[in-house]
């Protein structure tokens, strides 16, 4: 079983806001192979199919952003999901929006929900998605996070969302990281 995991917050007012760039990859991810992310448990709302003749669960943590952890290991307990079977999307900053890049492994790098994430499980070895949401020029960090894209950002947004579910799809099918990081970073 492979876990997809997008992070990011939960209630309507944090809806599409750049925050939420793995809440919305995994959401598109799932309508394309229709799964219905509809069960609440362990700190979260999950849901599983077969996709590519693979059985994959889709998480979205349901404890804010910077405990994102607390669901993550849980799940991946219950369901015997060893971390090289666990891939989470979320935003970058040091990303422009429009790009994506993958990791097998790494720091936090700053980023909370992930942080969260290597705590819980207790090691760094797990595979990224990033998206970039670009670094805010003169605005608040907290601020440019919690806002929406732009309508002249949503375009590149859009672009890097649908790559990031096909890396996602690509990665089902058993391409190595080596292999994702040529074709998407």
């Amino acid at each position: 079983m492979k876990m997809i995991v997008g992070l990011g917050n939960i209630g309507p007012q944090y809806t599409e806001t750049r925050h939420n760039t793995g809440f919305m990859v995994v959401d598109q991810f799932a309508q394309d192979n229709n799964i219905e992310i509809s069960t609440r448990k362990m700190d979260a709302k999950y849901g599983t199919g077969i996709v590519n003749g693979e059985k994959v669960i889709v998480v979205e943590p349901t404890t804010f952003m910077n405990e994102s952890g607390r669901a993550v290991n849980p799940i991946s307990d219950y369901f015997d999901i060893p971390t090289d079977d666990i891939i989470v999307v979320h935003d970058d900053m040091d990303l422009p929006i429009g790009k994506i890049r993958l990791r097998n492994s790494g720091s936090a790098g700053g980023h909370n929900g992930i942080k969260s994430i290597i705590n819980h499980l207790g090691t760094t070895e797990f595979t990224r998605i990033k998206v970039g949401i670009q670094h805010p020029a003169k605005a608040k960090v907290v601020d440019y996070v919690l806002g929406k894209f732009t309508k002249d950002q949503l375009p590149e947004f859009n672009q890097a969302k649908d790559h990031a579910v096909s890396a996602i799809e690509d990665w089902i099918k058993g391409m190595t990281i080596q292999e994702l990081e040529n074709k998407y970073n």
